[in-house]
């Protein structure tokens, strides 16, 4: 079905040319311009999944290799019904044929289910015939001596008879017999044959068959007798190669005509997957969503932007119509981008109804419609007012006629051309008598009287395009629910008209049109007021956001500081019970050995040492039952003074901590150690300043974490090679924990080159993973592209 007058209007044939544009093959550019609105809700719901899904292949995995092919379908029903292809028809087969098993393989390397799987499940490759059409044509001229074996026979034999005809044929024109006769000491060929070019006047001194004459008349060109033969020969067997080809030929046409039918299938299948691919670059050229295809009879267009404006030009536009109101009355100035919203709204439908993504932002939605109706003129000279008006009635009479409750209807200009009352009035009426028939409609107009029936009407909006008087130009914004104002005045007094022209012009308005002008004023002074608190809330609202995500973070950041220290805690806790166990269980085994020794002699000297021993070893025991380690007094004088931003030992509980401030009235310093402040005092610090950050303390040494042996012995790389990408994910989570408390700074990732699925599925994580400071892929003698090197903060 071609596209009628309505759809021209709003340019959609316009757009599907870009859309051809983007195709790689004849059949999928014809397929698009014939591309008409659906008008069925699942069909249309169906389509632009389709292309959504396409676009969501082709921006993880790229796009599959799709250009080269040619129509060859007709080649194909003809080779079914027994006839003998051409070698050129042959070779589109088999570029056909790869394609179709090179989009299969691409479609086969990913993982899930889509809308657009029938298609790709409809290809169906011949990898054999693929094979032996590419081995048995060398070019679209000549078939390769391996397309049969009796072929390369035949060749073979008529080589060896040429060069047994050259020889011979060399040796008569270096003969000195025959110099002084030749034109030329060369061998050419005449229909076919080996010949010589002999002197016409010496023409009877050569024995032969003379088989042309140069134009000159001067040279004959003869067949030598002794050659004859081994011509006829050669002729011979270029009779029986032509019939080789033949019988090669019919024979591939008939492989080909075995599986014309799925080949077919498939072809189409393929064209359906261009315009779909193209579908998806178009949407992402033009910056598309996807819309949300509404039941209800709903439009609403955020930043909706016209495709065929240049994209560093248009202004995006909102526009909403069919959920409290069903009719939308837009006003403005000349050149004020009324006509462009209208033909946004029009055009945008119909370009959904055709599947295709739309230049709008999200949450956008639009209906389905049986038919999209424009009055759309750019005529609007003052000399074809009339024809103009005549022309514009005559299109309104067809859209009464064909709309119903499931059409849009689109008007510019509503009453233009004719007396401003009768206009009007016309105007109204014709608003009227659509609504009454269940359209949606769009319309633009100048008159003040449509602007209050808009105000008057339920069900009835205005719109407006803003216009700014200071500057005497257009925004181009749409504003929904707010008349135009007339801006004539303004202007004029702008441009430099004399005030009392324009204070005369006012007196001449009478008093309903200048009240209602001063509501207009008034409503636009709102407006303008309420937009401005608006953007001041809006931007208070982004400082809050802000702010809740700091806090957040920082909540986060404790939460995994205090899981770190209560770690530490369990492990020291688990270490000290093990302890505590190991010197029970030594002291049980000695009262076991004790009380099989009570009848003894010495038994008595030996309840003593063991009595003695175990008064020592219970005050071991409660040494290491105390997690805090009991100090010694020691004096002790830093090497400077105590300031803020030290690491210092707090001897008290044996760990270190960060200075913050201090010290205060009563002499203690306010210290960070982990996720707890307290007050120490300076006596209890230990100033810890040296590279090696090693102090000593209750004759224990504490050795930072990049000394320890736990870190020594730690991996540093952690090899994913081979999982999926969640399960890759969460083992570098667990890695990057563990790493972390080992006190590591530098890590490696090893998730192979491959299809580069894992890598960037880690990378990406990375990005926003708190503990990573930086990451960058692996260099020469490190893995390269097949590793990522993590610096962790």
């Amino acid at each position: 079905m071609a596209l009628d007058k309505h759809m021209r209007a709003l340019e959609l044939d316009k757009v599907l040319e870009l859309l051809a544009a983007k195709t790689t093959s004849e059949a999928s550019a014809a397929r698009a311009r014939e591309l008409t609105p659906l008008t069925d809700w699942r069909d249309v719901s169906e389509a632009i999944a389709q292309t959504a899904d396409i676009n969501s292949l082709s921006v993880r995995y790229g796009t599959p290799g799709l250009g080269g092919i040619k129509d060859c379908r007709d080649a194909l029903w003809r080779a079914q019904r027994g006839g003998r292809l051409s070698i050129p028809e042959l070779i589109q087969v088999g570029r056909a044929l790869k394609v179709i098993r090179n989009v299969k393989d691409w479609r086969g390397q990913h993982e899930g289910s889509t809308h657009v799987d029938d298609l790709f499940y409809a290809l169906t490759p011949c990898r054999s015939l693929e094979q032996e059409l590419d081995r048995a044509i060398l070019s679209e001229d000549e078939l390769a001596d391996e397309a049969s074996h009796e072929l390369g026979d035949i060749r073979r034999k008529i080589r060896r008879t040429q060069l047994k005809i050259r020889e011979q044929l060399d040796s008569i024109i270096r003969s000195p017999q025959y110099a002084k006769i030749l034109q030329e000491n060369i061998v050419t060929l005449r229909d076919g044959r080996f010949v010589v070019p002999v002197k016409a006047e010496c023409k009877n001194e050569m024995k032969g068959l003379v088989h042309d004459v140069s134009s000159s008349g001067a040279t004959v060109f003869i067949e030598p007798v002794a050659v004859v033969d081994a011509n006829n020969e050669i002729r011979m067997l270029e009779g029986q190669e032509r019939q080789e080809i033949d019988r090669i030929l019919l024979e591939l046409s008939g492989m080909v005509g075995n599986i014309a039918g799925p080949t077919a299938d498939s072809f189409d299948s393929l064209v359906e997957l261009d315009l779909l691919f193209a579908k998806s670059r178009l949407a992402d050229e033009m910056k598309a969503s996807v819309p949300q295809i509404s039941k209800e009879r709903v439009i609403r267009l955020n930043k909706a932007r016209h495709p065929l404006i240049d994209k560093k030009k248009v202004v995006p536009v909102d526009i909403t119509l069919g959920d409290t109101f069903d009719t939308l009355v837009i006003t403005g100035p000349n050149t004020g981008g009324k006509t462009v919203a209208l033909k946004t709204l029009g055009l945008l439908a119909l370009m959904a109804a055709c599947g295709m993504l739309l230049p709008v932002s999200d949450n956008s939605c639009v209906p389905v419609f049986d038919r999209v109706l424009a009055d759309i003129g750019d005529e609007q000279s003052i000399e074809q007012s009339l024809s103009t008006f005549s022309a514009h009635i005559t299109n309104i009479i067809s859209i009464l006629s064909a709309a119903d409750q499931n059409s849009l209807v689109l008007v510019d200009e509503l009453g233009a051309g004719t007396d401003p009352v009768e206009g009007a009035a016309l105007a109204v009426s014709i608003i009227e008598n659509f609504r009454q028939k269940g359209a949606l409609v769009a319309a633009t107009t100048h008159y003040a009287e449509i602007k209050m029936y808009a105000l008057t009407t339920p069900g009835v909006e205005n719109g407006s395009c803003e216009f700014d008087v200071e500057t005497l130009s257009p925004t181009y914004r749409l504003l929904i629910g707010v008349p135009g104002r007339s801006n004539a005045f303004a202007i004029s007094q702008r441009l430099g008209l004399p005030q009392e022209v324009i204070d005369r012009a006012r007196e001449l308005v009478n008093t309903d049109s200048a009240r209602f002008e001063d509501v207009v004023d008034q409503l636009e002074a709102t407006r303008q007021k309420l937009e401005k608190e608006q953007s001041a809330a809006m931007s208070n609202r982004q400082q809050a956001e802000y702010i809740r995500q700091q806090l957040e973070q920082e909540k986060k950041r404790l939460q995994k500081e205090m899981d770190t220290q209560m770690a530490k805690a369990r492990e020291e806790a688990q270490t000290l019970v093990e302890r505590v166990k190991s010197q029970t269980d030594a002291l049980l085994n000695e009262l076991e050995e004790l009380k099989k020794q009570k009848d003894k002699e010495d038994f008595s000297q030996q309840v003593g040492k063991v009595r003695s021993g175990y008064k020592g070893r219970v005050e071991k025991l409660r040494d290491l039952a105390d997690p805090v380690a009991t100090r010694r007094e020691e004096k002790y004088t830093p090497p400077r003074a105590i300031k803020s931003g030290d690491t210092v030992l707090i001897t008290d509980i044996n760990t270190e901590g960060t200075v913050i401030s201090g010290p205060d009235g009563s002499g203690n310093y306010l210290i960070q150690a982990g996720i707890l402040k307290t007050k120490v005092k300076k006596d209890r610090l230990r100033l810890v300043e040296d590279n090696g950050r090693k102090v000593t303390f209750n004759n224990h040494r504490r050795i930072q974490p990049s000394q320890s042996k736990s870190v020594a012995s730690a991996k540093t790389e952690l090899d994913i090679r081979g999982m999926a990408s969640d399960e890759g994910i969460m083992e570098v989570d667990r890695f990057i924990d563990q790493s972390l408390m080992m006190g590591l700074n530098t890590i490696t990732i090893i998730h192979g080159k491959g299809t580069g699925v894992l890598r960037t599925a880690v990378q990406n994580h990375l990005r926003k993973h708190r503990s990573v400071k930086s990451f960058r892929p692996g260099v020469y003698g490190e893995g390269e592209a097949g590793v990522t090197v993590v610096e962790l903060k």
